[in-house]
């Protein structure tokens, strides 16, 4: 019995030493992409100019104004990143504490975030990615174990209107020619994106400074409690804009989504820092070290 219990003490201790370990193979996935992603999108050396919001509708071109773009470079790519996000993975479930770190790119549809957390000194990743056409997003528990990866072609469209609703944060991708724009009226517009042999659309609301408020799509699906998912209407909403760099950028981030018996909201990111080309900032990808994302 003593050593069947020392045995058990020890495992629990060896568990518990490589739990603390900095090294993870989801955090090195994500970090390999992040570089190989950024040194692919390269620099633009423009910046915005009147005539490049000519064919926009009017409430994104106010958008534009109030957030102060004309005249500020032109970006290939963006950083994201928060901590202390409240996040729920479904309507059963209690709400976790994590850390988000987010990349996107505007020269094609493209997008990574790392999702950082711990239950009972248990150590939770999360993986989401979309890149060339292909969405993927993976779960990975006690670095070792793949709770659950979710990849195929519902997976590819819900991947493809996420980047849609963002692409207002990095506005050069809103500029790009994968994505049309309608207008609805003097403070919505409907937004579509053609990439990779898929589409998918949803409606941007603004205020009446310009402010963009929120995305709404039902383009995208939600996990539901037996692993599969169902069509659920979503909403990601934008507040608290702030001045940095020059330009106003919004610093909460929420993402929800609308069941019939009540809303869910599932991501709640208060204080995000957003930061434009990452790889011209003084320190590189090559001098990050391996506690940085």
């Amino acid at each position: 019995m003593l050593i069947a219990i020392g045995s058990l003490l020890g495992l629990l201790g060896c568990l518990a030493i490589f739990f603390l370990i900095p090294y993870s193979k989801t955090r090195k996935e994500f970090k390999s992409l992040r570089e190989k992603m950024v040194k692919e999108a390269g620099f633009d050396h423009q910046v915005f100019i009147k005539a490049d919001l000519a064919d926009l509708p009017n409430p994104v071109k106010k958008y534009f104004d109030y957030c102060g773009y004309l005249g500020t470079p032109k970006m290939v790519a963006m950083k994201s990143s928060c901590e202390k996000v409240k996040f729920r993975f479904g309507r059963k479930t209690n709400p976790i504490s994590i850390d988000y770190t987010q990349y996107n790119f505007t020269q094609e549809p493209a997008r990574i975030a790392y999702i950082d957390s711990s239950k009972l000194g248990i150590p939770f990743e999360g993986l989401d990615s979309f890149t060339g056409g292909k969405g993927s997003m993976k779960g990975v528990l006690g670095k070792l174990i793949t709770l659950f990866h979710q990849t195929g072609k519902a997976m590819n469209k819900a991947s493809l209107v996420t980047y849609l609703s963002e692409c207002l944060i990095v506005p050069s991708a809103a500029l790009q020619t994968f994505i049309s724009w309608e207008e609805v009226d003097d403070r919505h517009v409907r937004a579509t994106i053609s990439s990779f042999d898929e589409q998918a659309c949803g409606i941007f609301a603004f205020d009446e400074k310009g402010e963009m408020l929120s995305f709404t799509t039902d383009d995208r699906e939600a996990p539901s409690a037996d692993g599969h998912s169902e069509k659920v209407r979503w909403t990601a909403v934008f507040k608290e804009y702030q001045e940095s760099d020059g330009v106003l950028k919004p610093t909460r981030f929420q993402a929800i989504w609308h069941y019939d018996e009540g809303d869910l909201l599932y991501f709640d990111a208060k204080e995000v820092k957003i930061e434009f080309d990452p790889q011209l900032s003084k320190r590189t990808i090559d001098e990050e070290n391996d506690a940085d994302i």
